[in-house]
């Protein structure tokens, strides 16, 4: 079975950190470009952060530049979220995807198309 599963949420105070973990089972993750996406109550789902296969291109919303960090191990078959400087407006459940076809500049923060695989989401919340 494909999937993607996502990990790392919890309830953090504001100016806290999380890292989110995105491990893939049943698939490489190698060729395939990864992105954490969150969805607030209410709102739209929007992109946090992109990352190319080879690691090599990223990209992040303006909301979480300097604070946010994506990586990946490809030997571990997972991707990271480091998440740091944390505010109650991060609150919302992330999640990661993945295709094997697409550029991060296309992935985020609105992927053209539907993407391949999606995780099934972690809550973080921010509050005191």
């Amino acid at each position: 079975q494909l999937q993607l599963v996502e990990s790392g949420g919890g309830l953090v105070q504001p100016g806290g950190s999380l890292r989110l973990s995105c491990a893939a089972s049943g698939f490489s993750l190698d060729y395939y470009a990864i992105g954490w996406f969150r969805q607030a109550p209410g709102k739209e789902r929007e992109g946090v952060s992109c990352i190319s296969s080879s690691g090599g291109s990223t990209n992040y919303a303006d909301s979480v530049k300097g604070r946010f960090t994506i990586s990946r191990d490809n030997a571990k078959n997972t991707v990271y979220l480091q998440m740091n400087s944390l505010k109650p407006e991060d609150t919302a459940v992330y999640y990661c995807a993945a295709d094997a076809f697409i550029t991060v500049q296309a992935m985020c923060p609105s992927p053209y198309r539907p993407l391949d695989y999606w995780g099934q989401g972690t809550q973080v919340t921010v509050s005191s």
